[in-house]
């Protein structure tokens, strides 16, 4: 696949925006600093609360210098080994959603693609990011952006019901505090919503899987049902769902096909299973009694957890869910302190291996950056 855009502008079937060179340039650039600027300020806005609210409940966001005393830095290193087979695993399995569309694509601009989308999605406010990866792997004839982003989609919703039914098990079967502590650090917030949440993500993602596959496998009745329902508050939205709905779909094209539905299960279930590992050896690093079922719900915790708007770089989010996930398991004055070093460097080495990542994917396939704009263009794309 070229690594050139097409002069020629592309069509989102899903949103009916003009890409593309001629597309880019008819954009006014005021647009894009008026909206991510308002983007930017919600995003900060909301970083600055999570901040009040975790010193508040006593959660630091920098541990102490001595709780770092004991922290065994060789399983560091081991930790990062392990985070860079997962995000590998994680970025190199999409091969196998897009090969039904374009059996020739190649591994390394899937690689190089994945990671500077996963970095997009970590630096832009609010998840406008989400739109780069797909619009990297276009190629405006085999792969569009619609369909990338169904591809996309199809990944999101098969990740959340594998993540989800972790996290099921864990609470159904890891040993929890008993009774749960009433507060959440200092805050009067019960950490046993947090079970709670677990399996009301579960069932949301089951629910997403069977639309999505009763939409791919019965189109025609799907339509009608969405008519027969959505449409007689307004057709134009049922046809707007409809469209949507019809594009994450059409993701699921690898299902009808082995050779590709059985690799991305397997690659799936391999990429979690050694995040899960890779969080158990930081929690041993740190001081931390964990175990593997542990860590597996600490990952499920934090997966949801990160779902909801957070500060630039998921800070907030991403450091409240992992302290709610250690609280149902050990006792507060250890969450306050081995556990708050935990959560420092979990964040801390993602952070940190997501900008690598997204040098080492321009390194290994220059051409995935189509123009000096791409990032902006796209991100006039996600909120336009």
């Amino acid at each position: 696949m070229s690594g050139e855009a097409s002069p020629v502008p592309e069509t989102d079937t899903v949103s009916g925006h003009v890409s593309g060179a001629d597309g880019a340039a008819a954009r006014p650039r005021t647009s894009l600093l008026r909206r991510h600027g308002v983007k930017a300020l919600v995003s900060l806005a909301i970083a600055a609360a999570f901040a009040w609210a975790l010193l508040r409940a006593g959660l630091p966001i920098v541990p102490d210098r001595a709780a770092f005393a004991k922290v065994r830095w060789p399983l560091v290193a081991a930790h990062a080994g392990v985070l860079f087979t997962v995000h590998f695993i994680r970025a190199i399995r999409w091969r196998h959603l897009l090969r039904p569309l374009a059996p020739d694509i190649r591994r390394r601009r899937v690689v190089a693609a994945s990671w500077v989308g996963f970095t997009a999605i970590l630096l832009l406010p609010l998840r406008a990011g989400e739109i780069v990866r797909p619009w990297l792997i276009r190629d405006r004839k085999k792969i569009t952006l619609s369909s990338a982003l169904g591809t996309m989609g199809a990944e999101r919703v098969i990740d959340g019901l594998v993540v989800t039914a972790v996290l099921a098990g864990a609470l159904l079967f890891v040993p929890r505090l008993d009774p749960l502590p009433k507060t959440f650090g200092d805050l009067h917030i019960p950490v046993a919503a947090i079970p709670a949440a677990g399996f009301a993500a579960l069932a949301l993602f089951v629910t997403l899987f069977v639309a999505m596959a009763i939409f791919y496998f019965a189109r025609s009745f799907s339509q009608r049902m969405i008519r027969a329902t959505l449409g007689r508050i307004s057709p134009r939205l049922a046809d707007r769902f409809a469209a949507i709905v019809g594009g994450l779909a059409e993701g699921l094209h690898f299902l009808a096909d082995r050779r590709h539905g059985v690799p991305f299960i397997a690659e799936t279930l391999t990429y979690w299973g050694l995040n899960a590992v890779g969080m158990w050896v930081l929690g041993l690093a740190c001081g931390l009694p964990m175990t593997f079922g542990h860590a597996c719900a600490v990952m499920g915790v934090l997966a949801v957890g990160i779902l909801v708007p957070a500060g630039p770089g998921l800070f907030g989010a991403f450091q409240a869910s992992t302290y709610g996930a250690l609280a149902m398991y050990f006792a507060p004055t250890m969450v306050t302190w081995e556990g708050a070093v935990y959560v420092f460097l979990l964040y801390g080495v993602q952070f940190v291996w997501h900008l690598v990542a997204a040098g080492l994917g321009v390194a290994i396939d220059p051409g995935v950056l189509k123009s000096e704009s791409v990032i902006q263009d796209a991100a006039v794309e996600r909120v336009g």
